[in-house]
This record gives C-alpha cells, structure tokens and sequence, in this order.
C-alpha cells in the first residue's frame, strides 16, 4: 500500500495541515507525519528527501510558512511528486511569501503548489495522484466527487425554495 508523508516547518503549521491529514485518513491512505525543518534540521530534511521513496511513500506534502523552503529543497532531493502549502504564519508577509517561495520553482524541480492554508485540497490531490494506479481508490474518489454535486445540487434546491416568489 502506498504512504502520502505529510511534512512541516513547525508545530505551528499543524493546525493547517491537520486538513491534509484527515482528508488521507477519510479515504484510507496510510499517512507519515513528521516535522522536517529546511532552516532548523537540514540534515533530516536532506536525508527525508532522499530516501522517503523507499519507505513505501508514493507522494510527500509539505506544508511552511515565511520564506517556505520546505517544499521546495525536498523536491531538490526526492524523486517523489512534492505538493506545497503555503502556510499563513506569524513572520509571514500576509502569506505572500509562502505562496510566492513554493510556487516559483526553477526548471526541473516542481512542486505542485495548492491555496494559502489550502492543506484539504493538497490531501486530495494526493489521493487523486495515488488513484491513478489504485482502482479502489479511484472509486473513493469519485464517490467523493459526486458528493461534492449533491451537496452543491442540495443548497441551490434549498436557496430557490427558501428565494421563490
């Protein structure tokens, strides 16, 4: 079975990446948490990226705040797909500099890059990227897109009666 490592900077950036977390456990993904630091445990962050691959994970999320080099150094390492979350945090320049520190990776070092605090939509692209070899799985997330319709399908029933003359 195939693991989705979810990483960050800091304690502090769990609460965001919580998200993440639950999302991969709601479809049944095994899940690796653990604190990488790119500023503070170089050395762990070098040594993740080069081997998460052969401890059976299949996809890495990182999540970071403020200059955000997570993300982006594990890529450097890791021949695994990298989905970044920029995190809103206390030293951050309104998030701009997380969004900013992922998003614009050089040639050959991508990072798939979700939404500020997006940490739930990283969760399912990384179910998505696993679906795509993992019949099971892809089910699961069909059916989770067909929820999100009628979900969709349900508040616009609900606003017309509630708005109807």
């Amino acid at each position: 079975m195939s693991k989705v490592a979810v990483v960050m900077g800091s304690t502090s950036d769990l609460p965001v990446m919580q998200e993440a977390i639950e999302v991969l456990q709601t479809f049944g993904i095994e899940t690796f948490v653990d604190i990488v630091s790119a500023h503070r445990t170089p050395d762990k962050l070098a040594e993740f990226g080069k081997t998460a691959h052969l401890s059976g994970i299949s996809v890495i999320i990182a999540g970071a705040g403020g200059a955000a080099h997570l993300p982006g150094m594990l890529a450097a390492y890791s021949p695994l797909p990298v989905i970044g979350v920029p995190v809103k945090s206390s030293n951050s320049i309104d998030g701009w500099d997380s969004v900013l520190s992922i998003l614009q990776m050089p040639a050959g070092v991508p990072v798939a890059t979700v939404a500020l605090n997006g940490a739930r939509n990283a969760g399912i692209l990384a179910a998505q990227i696993l679906a795509s070899h993992d019949p099971a799985l892809l089910k699961k997330i069909v059916a989770f897109k067909t929820g999100l319709q009628e979900k969709v399908s349900q508040g616009a029933r609900e606003t017309r009666e509630k708005y109807r003359s």
